[in-house]
């Protein structure tokens, strides 16, 4: 377990979360404004999972968890350990920066899910990570998104295209 909040366990994806992945990016509503394909197979959710993890050989790359010290992780409520989707951090190289995101299953959506592991997210990215600033990027037509980007207390910063899309990017600042 990375870190928990209220009612959610944020952890590490495991080879056991390929199904629940396959299912989450295989809703045309849950990725219609992410740019992803959805996986082919649960096979390619399990291939995913071990690049992103290590687990599985891939190179010389190491996962993105022992590279940066952080990464996405998987949602779980805390009572049941149902699987609800995933929230984290990615650092971009490319970018010099981390940012945050989140996806979680349709059912999970107005409940309070997001904003409170987004929240938990820069908790952990500030206090235990030293982060001194991370990002939140949406589709501009996302507006749900961009709620829980202001919710957690981002500010506008960008206007942004992603994917050939119009975005927008917000950021937060670490406490001082």
């Amino acid at each position: 377990m990375v870190f928990k909040t209220d009612r959610l366990l944020l952890r590490e994806f495991e080879s056991t979360d390929a199904q629940a992945l396959f299912d989450l990016n295989n809703d045309p509503l849950v990725i219609q404004y992410t740019g992803d394909p959805p996986f082919s197979s649960v096979e390619a959710a399990s291939q995913f999972i071990g690049n992103y993890t290590g687990s599985r050989p891939n190179g010389s790359r190491p996962s993105h968890y022992k590279e940066f010290g952080y990464g996405r992780w998987a949602v779980l409520n805390k009572e049941t350990k149902e699987y609800l989707g995933w929230c984290g951090l990615k650092y971009t190289p490319d970018l010099k920066e981390t940012d945050l995101g989140f996806r979680f299953f349709r059912k999970f959506w107005n409940q309070g899910f997001a904003t409170e592991a987004a929240s938990g997210c820069l908790t952990f990215g500030f206090e235990e990570l030293g982060l001194n600033v991370i990002v939140g990027r949406a589709m501009r037509d996302n507006k749900a998104s961009i709620k829980v980007l202001t919710k957690i207390g981002m500010k506008f910063q960008k206007t942004i295209l992603m994917d050939g899309n119009k975005g927008v990017q917000y950021s937060i600042m670490a406490p001082r």
